[in-house]
């Protein structure tokens, strides 16, 4: 694959690229470009995690090097008990490669990181207490303004301000070129591309992708299960959430459009399949699309009726997951990190 079309395939779905020049100058010159996604194991998985690994997945095609680092450490510091840590690990972990396995991708160049492994080295804490040293109060709280628990709550721990010092670290320590994230970690990117040249490490590539709209409000939220459909819920309940989801006539901007925009037609081009509306003939029969731009030009238009597209669209997400509701693993490690 060329440099272009290379460029073009990390580039696609991104919201923003910070050091968008320096992207396209790095896979001329080096051999293998490494990016690195960190998830806390936090709630149970919802099917926005498809959306990244969608990303992800495409990282692999162009040939990087790809490290997920599951960030035990943060969860912790986010509010997740110790004791819970292990087992939410071994079920991300698990989680994730299925739902690259259903996305249909190489997994040679994948690798995992446990954070604890890494960040408890004593060479790593020594650089979180020189960023501390360098950092005021101000810079941790408002680089952890959109992306931590108790900094969105207004009552920030210190565990919330080490935080984006760690995340900005994981950079150095991964040995990375690229990190990737939603564009809610755009402050503590920003503060990790001003902060490591201080303590002499090279700032970074940042790629952002959009946070995609929940089924209810603006948000997916693990602590909201009316904004989510998790990965091992049934078929009734996937049915259930999408009937209810907010989804009116002719406006695009809800839920139900935007996982169809980002994942399911993601999906479908990448295989060159066609998403299909089944309709009665009496209402005009089924309805075919190979773009997603087709389907909004129809929706907007109000050819297409919501109740249609909501079916349509509760039948693929049941198909992609119907390989969690048959894996006994996937269930027995959920069972274990959430009882």
């Amino acid at each position: 694959m060329d440099v272009n079309k290379k460029f073009e395939l990390i580039k696609r779905n991104t919201e923003e690229i910070i050091g968008e020049g320096d992207l396209k100058n790095l896979l001329k010159k080096k051999k293998e470009v490494s990016v690195y996604w960190g998830t806390m194991p936090t709630g149970s998985i919802s099917i926005a995690y498809f959306f990244h690994m969608l990303k992800i997945a495409d990282f692999l095609k162009a040939g990087l090097k790809v490290k997920i680092l599951i960030a035990d450490l943060h969860a912790a510091l986010d509010s997740v008990p110790w004791i819970e840590l292990e087992k939410r690990y071994d079920y991300y972990e698990k989680a994730i490669v299925m739902i690259l396995e259903i996305i249909g991708v190489d997994l040679k160049k994948l690798e995992f990181v446990k954070g604890s492994e890494m960040q408890l080295k004593p060479e790593y804490m020594y650089d979180v207490l020189q960023l501390a040293s360098l950092s005021s109060v101000s810079n941790a709280t408002k680089a952890a303004s959109e992306a931590v628990k108790s900094a969105k709550t207004g009552k920030v721990r210190v565990s919330g301000l080490i935080y984006p010092l760690m995340q900005a670290l994981d950079e150095q320590y991964l040995d990375v070129d690229i990190q990737f994230a939603g564009v809610d970690q755009r402050k503590i990117m920003v503060y990790a591309r001003e902060f490591l040249p201080k303590i002499g490490y090279k700032p970074r590539i940042e790629i952002m992708t959009s946070m995609i709209r929940g089924l209810v409000g603006k948000q997916m939220s693990s602590s909201i299960e009316a904004t989510k459909i998790d990965l091992l819920n049934d078929e009734k309940i996937v049915n259930r959430k999408i009937n209810n989801a907010e989804c009116v006539s002719g406006n695009p901007d809800n839920g139900v459009m935007a996982f169809l925009k980002y994942v399911i037609m993601a999906i479908k081009k990448d295989k060159k399949e066609k998403f299909v509306i089944e309709r009665s003939e009496k209402y005009g029969g089924n309805l075919e699309y190979k773009d997603y731009e087709e389907i909004e030009k129809d929706f907007v238009g109000k050819k297409l009726h919501p109740l249609d597209l909501k079916n349509a669209t509760a039948k693929e997400i049941n198909i992609l997951l119907e390989s969690f509701r048959k894996d006994k693993k996937i269930q027995e490690l959920h069972k274990k990190a959430y009882s």
